[in-house]
């Protein structure tokens, strides 16, 4: 189905779409509005809108979207600039980075989270961590050595 003359080209941020279970794509997926997906896609999500990851669903990729359920298991970072929820038997391998998270008991998630509800900025980086750049910290020695 090479011909996309009778789709509309201006999307509708209200539109629901399923892609069932025998769903196969390979490439960046991008759509508007609500998107429930139980396929699998090797490559990137991308939408400001609702994806809802079913139980049979197999993600190689990244999802940047508004906000996410995932079921199934996804290899590859999600985020999402409202919520991502993590369903029970979810296999997430990659980081998290959301306004809000919320890990139902069962979960298999490997990877580090960013969490920022607030969107705040960290105003100075804690003094540890500083170094100048070129040099390299030295260790502190004890006195009388």
């Amino acid at each position: 189905m090479t011909d996309q003359s009778h789709m509309s080209t201006a999307p509708n941020p209200n539109s629901k779409n399923v892609l069932n279970s025998d769903v196969e794509v390979r490439g960046t997926l991008k759509f508007a509005g609500e998107l429930t997906f139980d396929g699998k896609v090797e490559g990137d999500i991308n939408s400001e809108g609702i994806l809802n990851l079913g139980d049979n669903a197999n993600v190689k990729g990244t999802i940047d979207v508004g906000s996410v359920v995932v079921r199934g298991k996804i290899t590859g970072n999600v985020i999402a600039k409202d919520k991502v929820e993590l369903k029970a038997k979810t296999e997430l391998f990659g980081d998290v980075r959301a306004a809000k998270l919320v890990i139902e008991e069962g979960v298999t998630f490997v990877g580090k989270t960013e969490v920022n509800p607030n969107k705040v900025s960290p105003t100075t980086p804690p003094a540890a961590r500083v170094s100048e750049p070129g040099k390299t910290p030295t260790p502190a020695k004890a006195p009388g050595i």
